[in-house]
């Protein structure tokens, strides 16, 4: 004879939610175990954005992260004059505007929703409370953000100097034509 209520007792559930899943899909969150990976989701803010709908507009004050559970998002920077630049398209776990859970500078782009969107935010004052409570959970998650920016910065940092190879090259491209001008006769 079977006691289903005695068997299940001392089974922990195995079953990782869906906001569990996406968070250790995040780079910020690979440190942390399951146990603080459920800690977060009890923080988080959950919000379905309709086509068009922005999340944030640039040079609004950063308030935290969001993790794109579906959808999509569109990150669009405007110039002095208005006209918009897409920047990225960020589908399912992407994840953007870590660097607003370290400061409240104004974001540098807008988000927008660019069909139905499902979203997790996480945002700073969270991360403050969670410091507060939990300090070695959120020494890890401010660590894996600092991960990010820097490796964001390290592609930066190789793109900016393969710009500064191209530039020198036509610099010099440029002296040479300039020399061959002046030393041949004008026809």
């Amino acid at each position: 004879m079977k006691y289903p209520l005695w068997e299940n007792i001392f089974k922990r559930p195995t079953e990782e939610s869906e906001t569990v899943l996406a968070l250790k899909g995040v780079p910020i969150f690979e440190e942390l175990d399951t146990g603080e990976l459920q800690e977060i989701e009890r923080l988080v803010h959950r919000r379905t954005y309709v086509k068009d709908e922005p999340i944030f507009t640039q040079g609004q004050p950063g308030l935290g992260m969001y993790i794109v559970m579906s959808g999509q998002v569109n990150i669009i920077q405007s110039d002095t004059g208005g006209e918009e630049q897409l920047l990225a398209e960020l589908g399912q776990g992407s994840f953007f505007g870590d660097m607003s859970l370290l400061n409240d500078t104004p974001r540098s782009a807008t988000a927008r929703a660019a069909e139905l969107t499902k979203l997790v935010a996480f945002f700073r004052p969270d991360l403050f409370d969670l410091l507060n409570r939990q300090p070695k959970t959120g020494i890890k998650i401010i660590t894996g953000v600092a991960n990010v920016i820097s490796e964001r910065l390290r592609a930066q940092n190789k793109v900016s100097q393969e710009l500064q190879e191209r530039v020198n090259v036509l610099e010099q491209q440029i002296e040479m034509l300039h020399k061959r001008l002046r030393s041949e006769p004008p026809e």
